[in-house]
């Protein structure tokens, strides 16, 4: 017998150390940008606190986070060898980075970065207690029955008698401090709710892929340097 699972979503998880002066550093720097929040009425309780929404969006430019950048900027070359890209043809852009911070029992919901091809959560301070994140199933291709996967009602009577990767609608991951995760931006992810934080802090950025060269290629995005503004 043979199982074959077909079109994965491909996460790709490492580690990226940095020193502990260095990390304490940028921890007190991003709390500092907390407490001068220019959005504050954006948040509400239930929700982290997320630096692009307060404007502090542009961390990949901040001459602290440099070293930290640089160390990142290796591990999206790796996620993209995954799949046999050759990056010597493409301009791999950082367009936004910012800092999470989620206290108490405050959480991120369901989202997708639509604007980007690539996305990164760098975990910066994490306790093993603190919420995780989360990867969901849009397309349920083995979802035979509708809604069978993610039914309160079909769990609770133990129809689905455990849960596996066959049967989920998301899939947990168990991150540690030091951690990155990258994967596509398209992907439905959020953090997990109703978790005890203990002033978790993450970085993440969304990246895109231009072609350095456009002649004879039709499905990536044309070097800026063709592009003309429209006045």
């Amino acid at each position: 017998m043979a199982i074959y699972n077909i079109f994965p979503l491909t996460v790709y998880k490492t580690k990226v150390e940095i020193n502990e002066n260095d990390k304490n550093k940028l921890i007190k720097l991003i709390q500092e940008m907390k407490n001068n929040s220019e959005n504050l009425s954006y948040k509400n309780e239930s929700s982290s606190w997320t630096g692009d929404t307060q404007g502090f969006e542009n961390l990949h430019n901040n001459i602290n986070f440099k070293k930290l950048y640089e160390e990142i900027n290796k591990k999206i070359i790796e996620y993209l060898d995954i799949f046999n890209i050759d990056h010597n043809q493409v301009d791999i852009y950082i367009q936004r980075s910012w800092a999470t911070i989620s206290n108490g029992k405050e959480s991120i919901n369901r989202h997708r970065h639509m604007q980007s091809h690539l996305s990164f959560a760098y975990y910066l301070k994490k306790y093993k207690e603190d919420s995780k994140i989360i990867f969901y199933d849009e397309h349920k291709h083995n979802e035979f029955i509708p809604d069978i996967f993610g039914s309160s009602s079909v769990t609770k009577k133990g129809i689905i008698k455990k849960i596996n990767i066959h049967n989920s609608d998301h899939v947990i991951f168990d991150v540690e401090e030091n951690d990155i995760v990258i994967f596509p931006s398209k992907a439905m992810h959020g953090t997990q709710q109703n978790i005890e934080n203990h002033e978790r802090i993450s970085i993440s950025a969304d990246i895109t892929l231009l072609a350095k060269d456009a002649k004879l290629l039709e499905h990536l995005i044309p070097p800026m340097k063709n592009w003309k503004k429209i006045n």
